[in-house]
């Protein structure tokens, strides 16, 4: 009786984990929207990350307040090697974040689904390789059909997908540092955009003081800017929570849902769809068909065994 309700105890917290990943992905599917806005109103990629690490610190304050983590939050920025990871991380996303705003904004939506199609599979092989995550058939099928999509939009494209396999490996070392760090998901959130913070108000001053920063340039611009803090916080420490009490590659598989949002976009907005890049998602589809049929019969299998 007691081995049930642990199991059912286990399962109920999964899926809650599970749910909260899945919300994060959501709200990442429609931020490009945002950013679209403020693009046509002039503001630059390096502008809107600057706001954004600013703007997220109180966000992830709030946050940690909520959490009751303050006594985290200092043990942290005791402990050199945990702020040292911490930095490292903030880094890597920092570079996600700039890769992904320029994108969306220069006509690339497409290139940054195919990123996002491709690291659910780049996080199953860092499972495999890095956690020891059991790695099947089924899941090394998966990641095959991956290879030759990027391959094929290689041709398509006449070069690497080089926005793509920035987006895909940048997140995913994220990710993996972050599930390695000893620090709750709203404390590793506030650290990290502490330490992109002061680089990001030294940009804002310095074009605030040559007249071409927009956060002054009125109400509307100065309200998209503001929002870049939530956007950019909640989905975040949503990511961060959860990819600590799943598997990595359960993670991997939520990350469906943004690029399939994504890509559905760049195609309404017109961006060129060829025929060798149909081809090339095809094969990503396929691969990411494949995990998510993998994904399915192994949550049955352990719905089985808990069941008995």
């Amino acid at each position: 009786m007691a081995k049930n309700a642990s199991a059912q105890n286990d399962g109920q917290a999964r899926g809650a984990a599970l749910a909260v990943g899945g919300a994060c992905y959501l709200i990442w599917g429609v931020v490009p929207l945002a950013f679209q806005v403020m693009g046509k109103i002039g503001v630059g990629a390096w502008e809107i990350l600057a706001h954004r690490t600013l703007w997220a610190v109180p966000t992830a304050l709030l946050f940690v307040l909520l959490a009751r983590q303050t006594g985290d939050l200092a043990r942290v920025l005791r402990d050199r090697r945990t702020l040292g990871w911490l930095a490292l991380s903030a880094g890597v996303i920092a570079v996600n974040w700039l890769v992904f705003i320029w994108a969306v904004n220069n006509g690339r939506v497409l290139e940054t689904s195919l990123g996002y199609f491709i690291n659910p599979l780049m996080a199953m092989a860092a499972g495999a390789v890095i956690f020891r995550e059991r790695l099947d058939g089924v899941g090394k099928g998966a990641i095959g059909l991956a290879g030759v999509g990027v391959a094929i939009q290689a041709i398509a494209l006449g070069h690497l997908p080089i926005v793509s396999l920035t987006l895909a490996t940048s997140f995913c070392i994220y990710g993996i540092i972050r599930k390695r760090v000893a620090a709750e998901a709203q404390t590793g959130l506030l650290v990290e955009c502490l330490i992109l913070a002061l680089p990001g108000v030294l940009l804002i001053g310095w074009l605030e003081s040559r007249g071409e920063g927009h956060f002054t340039a009125g109400l509307a611009p100065a309200l998209w800017l503001l929002a870049c803090g939530p956007m950019t916080a909640l989905p975040l420490m949503m990511f961060s929570w959860s990819a600590r009490r799943i598997p990595f590659s359960a993670m991997g598989f939520l990350q469906f849902i943004a690029p399939s949002m994504t890509f559905v976009m760049g195609v309404a907005q017109g961006e060129p769809f060829t025929f060798l890049r149909g081809v090339s998602f095809a094969f990503i589809w396929g691969g990411a068909a494949v995990f998510a049929l993998g994904a399915w019969r192994r949550s049955r299998m352990l719905a089985a065994q808990s069941a008995a």
